[in-house]
């Protein structure tokens, strides 16, 4: 068990390893806290190479803790573009002004400063202060969590909370006196990430740390670490209409509250519309149908619901947008709900669409975020 094990013994070897295996990361090479509070939310739920355009893009555009404060939210949106998880921007900028207010623009350095901040939860906390401060934090997530289980061949339910904590109290106490803070933590996330990896068997014959692993020992490393069964995703059908008027199609914004607030996508209905449904639901929006072609079916997967998505591009007759109703100029319509015709150029200067449409945004040759073509 985790707690009748001493865990400072890893500290030699894996320093050891990290020092010559660290991959080079944007954020590793300028570990500034602005970055590195960056690099870990958006590491949230995300790859590691998937982040790296997006980390790129978003740092180059707000460089520093003022202007992600100051970033208008569809500007904010729109440099999240495909990463997913939206909140997650909107709590970094609520974090960001609540950092003007109450410390002058200068990110805290305390693990409970940090904590007290929107969308920081222990593990951030603990990643920022022990990797850009040095403070001896613990920074416990899957990898850290999947390595030390498999080392002390712990058999507890990782998503236990208390056995998280069980966790950076056993860290804490290596940490304590250690210089290499950050770099510890760095290692052990890395370790997991490479080496101790979670799907399939883990590479023990390039693990500096083989030698003092319980599960290696007695051949079971791929038992652990135990997690409880996450609950089944609700399946939502959906159909999504591509409705062109020559080079323009038809956006509408999400509503400011709920799965992907704020976000912009094409018009949808609830099921699996025939030929005729989706005529009429254009119809029904006030477009003028001149015909229609299946699109690929799609599906995306949040965290506890699955779309499931039938499409349609549907060529409409022109608009004259005089009126406000469909046809209307992107910039004049921008209310929730409201449907409004944009150019390709347009959707990818100003408006923010979820990485969940993006087979049909393909259609339209439309990039959906750095990652996308």
């Amino acid at each position: 068990m985790l707690r009748d094990h001493d865990l400072k013994n890893i500290t030699g070897p894996l320093l050891g390893w990290f020092a010559g295996h660290a991959r080079v990361l944007p954020w590793r090479e300028d570990p500034s806290p602005y970055r590195v509070w960056i690099s870990e939310i958006m590491l949230q739920q995300t790859r590691v190479e998937a982040v790296k355009p997006y980390f790129e893009r978003f740092v180059g555009a707000l460089p520093d803790v003022r202007a992600l404060a100051e970033c208008p939210e569809d500007g904010l949106l729109k440099l999240w573009e495909g990463l997913g998880y939206y909140n997650r921007a909107r709590n970094l900028q609520a974090a960001a002004r609540q950092i003007m207010e109450e410390y002058g623009g200068v990110m805290p350095a305390d693990f409970d400063a940090l904590l007290a901040l929107p969308g920081i939860g222990r593990y951030t906390a603990g990643a920022v202060s022990s990797i850009a401060f040095g403070r001896p934090a613990p920074a416990v997530d899957g990898n850290v969590l999947r390595v030390l289980t498999r080392l002390t061949e712990d058999d507890t339910d990782i998503m236990k909370q208390a056995f998280r904590r069980e966790a950076e109290e056993a860290l804490a106490g290596v940490l304590c006196g250690l210089e290499a803070c950050g770099a510890f933590n760095q290692a052990l996330m890395e370790l997991g990430a490479l080496v101790c990896v979670p799907n399939g068997d883990p590479h023990c014959a390039e693990c500096p740390l083989a030698d003092l692993c319980a599960a290696h020992a007695a051949g079971r490393e791929t038992e652990f670490p135990v997690k409880a069964k996450a609950k089944a995703r609700r399946i939502e059908q959906k159909t999504v209409l591509v409705i062109r008027d020559g080079e323009r199609f038809a956006l509408t914004k999400r509503p400011a509250k709920g799965l992907l607030a704020g976000m912009y996508e094409f018009p949808c209905a609830a099921g699996r519309l025939g030929e005729e449904e989706a005529l009429k639901q254009a119809e029904a929006l006030g477009f003028t149908p001149l015909r229609i072609r299946p699109l690929p079916e799609a599906k995306h997967i949040f965290s506890h619901v699955e779309w499931h998505m039938t499409g349609w591009v549907i060529r409409v007759a022109a608009a004259d947008g005089s009126d406000g109703q469909p046809g209307g100029a992107a910039d004049d319509i921008r209310s929730d709900g409201a449907i409004f015709l944009a150019t390709r150029e347009e959707t990818e200067r100003d408006f923010p669409v979820p990485a969940a449409y993006a087979a049909y945004m393909r259609e339209l040759q439309v990039k959906v975020g750095p990652g996308e073509g």
